[in-house]
């Protein structure tokens, strides 16, 4: 099978956890091939270091999302050049543009804001109340018009090479400002100046920037054309060429998600100088790419509960919902022996020091523990991390355990020493990852913002207790394991890691419980062994293509005839009748083998619902396929595709 990895700003070349993520998700399924098409914001990307990838990832195609990238524009998947566009293609680029606009900035008649507008005042790591694309918010007509926006504006970049220069056209601003100053405009959009419409334009044509590239079977090579199945390592961006495989040749679509990209998005645009209309506007279209996205995905495989709650919320299916959590390598950690019943009073927080972590929390909280346990340490150990507050958080962070805990000197002749220590992985003290959580007797998360805190399932391997705040898929991944108290909460935080550094017993038990947990679940092989499982699962649901069917050297291609269509009974009508009732009920013609016509007096006696193959239940008989919606001229569907009929999804 060939899949098609779609990734944004990390795999190949971007070091982080989602490289490892997909690193040691294509080394593990060596039984496929792979084909990475990978987004990157860097103008350079091949000039990171790109470590030596397995022999059965094919090719490796790239495109930048950010500027022009001069020297990248004769490989593929470089966005294309062409003439300049003409009457009608400026004509359909406002027809399909203008849709999607108004899909997104703009509110149903009946209803209030949608999209990204009412997260203006919600909390930073709340799910969106009323998301674009969820069945309270929005009616389907304004699916309907962004899905035709969208795809419209594809076909146009297919056969026009300007769309970028179309983007970011003055039509483009007239059509978004039309759209803002209307009586339906999004209520944090009617005060969008020129330069907030300049802004929000620039980030659509970022955004929409995968419309362009040669990755869909026009250019030398076939690109996604020839794939089995695509998957999406994240939403966003790195899902549109996965839609646009499946709205060109009908491929499957997968799409991962560990950290919700809406979510992210949201809390980038919370933090950033912008104005509110430019965020207002570019979180709702976000929010509405994220809806089509989980339409039209064949699975979705989030995480942890805390993402699929986003997901649903955003509109995803629940049946095409599928909870994998993300596999971690255990091994380094196997040499670190199980927390010993002893009187350790040392207390190990371990990640990167930003303002989401909430240190000054934890600081505070340890003050109280040093009034019950006066022997007590404390070691942060982590750098600063991405955020750009963390450079300042950490010095604020290190001046307020200064001022807490002044240097303490046994007597006249001893060099004073604080209890808190701020130390990097790779110095003299802690060498390695797995060092820092032996030091610890506990291990404490004191975060109010999390997605999935791979610091607590690594101080899990460790088999060490833990204290942790309610924040992401804390509670999800600690099970009955540690002890979790409320974030911002200085007081239960204290409390909690008082009564485990008093108890060593229970330290010891949970510290065993929690390992045996993590190797349970959260494992490398764990994580393969699903994706493995749904790989299989998906392409058998998948109608195959006449141009896949034999590879290189007219090689026969794997599930190039599904089951389906070996069934004995209805599925073996055979002649003309058989042609016509497929015909009649759109079930597609690889369903029917071909077999030699019956003499015209045996077909007379076929009666004629076997004649045609599963007449009655029409395309809804072929399970697992799924086919686009139709609709008559008024917008309202006039057909059901067969998966969703067939209740496989």
């Amino acid at each position: 099978m060939r899949i098609g990895l779609l990734t944004e700003g990390g795999y190949p070349y971007a070091p982080g956890e989602a490289h490892a993520w997909c690193d040691r998700l294509v080394r593990g399924l060596t039984g496929h091939d792979f084909e990475v098409y990978a987004l990157s914001a860097e103008p350079r990307p091949e000039a990171l270091h790109r470590p030596e990838l397995p022999g059965h990832v094919r090719a490796v195609h790239t495109a930048v999302l950010g500027g022009d990238a001069p020297d990248a524009r004769r490989r593929m998947g470089a966005p294309r050049r062409g003439r300049t566009p003409g009457r009608r293609e400026r004509r359909r680029f406002a027809e399909s543009f203008g849709a999607l606009v108004a899909a997104f900035a703009t509110v149903p008649a009946a209803g209030g804001p949608t999209g990204g507008a009412s997260q203006e005042g919600a909390p930073a790591d709340a799910p969106p109340a009323a998301p674009y694309g969820s069945p309270v918010s929005s009616p389907t007509s304004k699916a309907d018009r962004f899905a035709s926006g969208l795809y419209g504006l594809a076909e146009l970049a297919r056969e026009h090479r300007g769309l970028p220069a179309l983007l970011r056209s003055e039509d483009a601003v007239r059509l978004l400002e039309t759209a803002c100053h209307g009586s339906r405009a999004l209520p944090a959009a009617h005060g969008a100046q020129v330069g907030d419409l300049l802004a929000v334009t620039a980030g659509l044509a970022r955004a929409l920037r995968p419309l362009s590239l040669d990755w869909y079977g026009d250019g030398p090579a076939p690109g996604l054309a020839g794939v089995d199945l695509c998957h999406a390592t994240s939403g966003g961006a790195a899902a549109l060429p996965g839609l646009l495989a499946r709205h060109y040749f009908g491929t499957p679509l997968l799409v991962t998600e560990y950290g919700v990209r809406l979510r992210e998005h949201y809390l980038a645009r919370a933090a950033s100088p912008s104005r509110a209309p430019v965020r207002a506007l570019l979180a709702a279209f976000q929010g509405a790419l994220a809806a089509e996205t989980y339409a039209q995905a064949a699975l979705i495989t989030p995480g942890n509960t805390h993402a699929r709650r986003w997901q649903e919320r955003c509109g995803a299916d629940r049946d095409r919902l599928r909870t994998v959590y993300p596999g971690m390598d255990a091994v380094p950690f196997a040499a670190v022996a199980d927390a010993a019943a002893d009187d350790s009073t040392t207390l190990v927080w371990v990640g990167d020091i930003e303002p989401a972590k909430d240190l000054i929390a934890l600081l505070h909280a340890f003050a109280e523990v040093r009034r019950a346990e006066p022997a007590a340490t404390l070691r942060i150990i982590g750098g600063p991390g991405r955020d750009p507050q963390a450079p300042g958080y950490l010095v604020h962070c290190r001046a307020l355990a200064a001022q807490l805990f002044p240097d303490e000197a046994a007597d006249v002749n001893t060099v004073g020493e604080s209890p808190v220590s701020f130390e990097e992985i790779g110095s003299p003290e802690v060498p390695t990852l797995e060092d820092a959580y032996a030091s610890g007797a506990v291990v404490v998360l004191s975060s109010v913002i999390e997605g999935f805190p791979r610091s607590l399932v690594e101080a899990m391997f460790c088999g060490r207790a833990t204290v942790s705040t309610d924040a992401g898929a804390v509670c999800e991944i600690i099970g009955g394991t540690g002890l979790v108290v409320p974030p911002r909460n200085p007081r239960a935080l204290a409390e909690a890691c008082t009564a485990l550094l008093g108890d060593p017993d229970r330290r010891a038990r949970l510290g065993a419980a929690a390992r045996a947990r993590a190797l349970e679940l959260f494992t490398v092989e764990q994580n393969v062994a699903a994706f493995r499982g749904i790989y299989l699962e998906l392409i058998s649901h998948a109608p195959v293509r006449p141009a896949a069917r034999r590879g290189r050297g007219g090689a026969p291609q794997p599930f190039a005839r599904p089951a389906e269509s070996h069934v004995p009974g209805r599925w073996a009508a055979t002649g003309a009748a058989a042609r016509a009732a497929v015909s009649a009920s759109r079930t597609p013609s690889w369903a029917v083998p071909a077999v030699p016509a019956v003499p015209a007096q045996e077909r007379s006696a076929v009666p004629p619902a076997e004649a045609g193959g599963c007449a009655e239940s029409g395309a809804a008989a072929v399970r697992g396929v799924r086919r686009p919606v139709r609709r008559d001229g008024t917008g309202e569907p006039t057909g059901v595709t067969g998966a969703k009929e067939a209740g496989q999804w």
